[in-house]
């Protein structure tokens, strides 16, 4: 005999297959998430420590203390590590990641920050009548420290060792 399907049928097993949760329930990206997102509050925090005033951008500021580019790739790392092992090629590929991250967070990006310092101060020296006097400054606040690096590190280790079940 043929087998009829019929509307509620087709809807009832579609619904079954899909996640009964709203929310996502992968670990590894929401620790990556909750990482970045708490590095980059904390920053206003560590700013008014340091500077004694309230920066709401540094929000969005890339550089500063603690790192969100080693925060979020130390997460991601740890909570892969916890979800699929230390043996699994996921996270093999997620620690190389954070590596090279936090390695062009605390070099690279540390010294392109320091050169537009340097150049910044050059520009501001240049008589009024040179082209380049009026140029606006460039962003100096690029790169990290490495006690920087080491914090964010430490904070998405912690917070994915918090999330995980």
């Amino acid at each position: 005999m043929a087998e009829v399907l019929t509307t509620a049928d087709v809807t009832a097993s579609t619904a079954s297959s899909l996640s009964p949760s709203v929310v996502p329930s992968n670990l590894p990206l929401i620790s990556a998430f909750l990482s970045f997102a708490l590095a980059q509050f904390l920053k206003i925090f560590t700013t008014w420590y340091k500077e004694r005033r309230w920066d709401s951008k540094r929000l969005l500021d890339s550089g500063g203390m603690p790192s969100s580019h080693s925060a979020t790739v130390s997460a991601l790392a740890v909570a892969i590590g916890f979800q699929e092992g230390t043996a699994s090629s996921a996270f093999a590929i997620a620690v190389i990641l954070a590596c090279i991250v936090m390695y062009d967070a605390s070099g690279v990006r540390l010294h392109a920050g320091r050169q537009a310092e340097l150049l910044n101060q050059i520009v501001c020296e240049l008589p009024q009548e040179h082209p380049l006097s009026s140029v606006r400054p460039l962003r100096d606040s690029l790169g990290h420290t490495p006690f920087q690096v080491v914090a964010g590190g430490l904070l998405g280790c912690i917070i994915a060792f918090l999330m995980r079940k």
